[in-house]
């Protein structure tokens, strides 16, 4: 792998971590379970895209980037489909959403 390759390997790897702790930071900081859910799963979708580019970087042509574009294809779709399910499941047991002027953190 050349020096750029590892560079930017190295770059879309910290960028993907750097996102997943701000989206768990800010799952804390949201008022009620639907905007923590909303801010983990877009959170998590960008830092797993990031991550994953990352490991395609290093990974180069091979059998084993093949399988990461599989997880990631995959991923794309399970992830905002379970946080759909999550929160059409919330709302049917009742949870209601914060609005209004108050809703803030």
């Amino acid at each position: 792998m050349d020096v750029a390759a590892y560079y930017l390997s190295w770059l879309l790897l910290s960028a993907g971590g750097l996102l997943a702790v701000i989206g768990g930071i800010g799952t804390f900081r949201m008022p009620d379970l639907y905007t923590r859910m909303h801010a983990a799963s877009v959170t998590d979708t960008g830092g797993m895209l990031l991550i994953m580019a990352g490991l395609l970087v290093q990974a180069g042509l091979s059998l084993v980037s093949f399988k990461l574009l599989l997880i990631v294809f995959f991923l794309l779709f399970t992830s905002p489909v379970a946080t759909h399910a999550l929160a059409r499941a919330a709302l049917h047991e009742g949870h209601k959403p914060r609005l209004g002027p108050g809703a803030g953190p």
